[in-house]
């Protein structure tokens, strides 16, 4: 059995957009959300740790040392490169970062003001192109970078990614059975384009399969 030395983080889970790694986090404050929620009411974050491991090897990688007053979002595969977001709050910036492992380089895509968004909750790297989107809930979306686009959604609907000139939404219903339904919508307006039975799935290689 191999043993993967992972210091302190005892769960994986496969990296969306490969087949060659997982990653891990510990948590230290919870999600981003939460982090930025205790940095606001005056008390000290605790950096969480991001860590990458590579299969079928197991080599374990930190590209970024954990920093007190910053936290990381979930990451990301894309264009050969492992993207993530780390929020720096003392700073008010939002960074998003890639890896790459074969020259073991970490360089910066974009640098965002924090002040671009209500709060961090449910702050996600998406593609395709890469994009930093908001959905709080609201029945709003947001594209955050690198364009500004903001529109109304279903309360059950999730954003699964762009295809051109298309955003690809998941929604369910229970009325009263369980269904769910692709809301194909129109880039930037947001106009509904078509529904379609069935749902999104994100495949390995950045391919978005419609399951009707």
């Amino acid at each position: 059995m191999k043993e993967i030395k992972t210091n302190g983080i005892y769960y994986l889970e496969p990296l969306s957009g490969t087949r060659e790694w997982y990653w891990g986090n510990d948590y230290t404050h919870g999600d981003l959300y939460e982090a930025e929620k205790l940095f606001y009411m005056n008390h000290p974050v605790k950096s969480n740790r991001l860590i990458f491991v590579h299969y079928p090897d197991g080599n374990v990688v930190e590209p970024v040392e954990a920093k007190e007053g910053c936290y990381f979002g979930s990451p990301i595969f894309y264009n050969g490169k492992i993207k993530f977001i780390r929020v720096n709050f003392p700073k008010g910036i939002i960074e998003i970062l890639q890896y790459e492992d074969a020259k073991n380089k970490v360089s910066r895509v974009a640098l965002i003001p924090l002040s671009e968004v209500a709060d961090c909750y449910n702050l996600l790297l998406h593609t395709k192109p890469l994009m930093l989107t908001r959905q709080p809930g609201d029945h709003l979306f947001q594209i955050i970078w690198p364009e500004k686009v903001a529109f109304e959604v279903g309360v059950t609907e999730s954003f699964c990614g762009r295809v051109d000139d298309k955003l690809y939404f998941s929604a369910w219903y229970e009325d009263p059975d369980y269904r769910e339904e692709i809301i194909i919508r129109k880039f930037p307006s947001g106009q509904v384009i078509e529904r379609i039975s069935g749902s999104v799935m994100d495949m390995p290689d950045n391919q978005f399969w419609k399951l009707i």
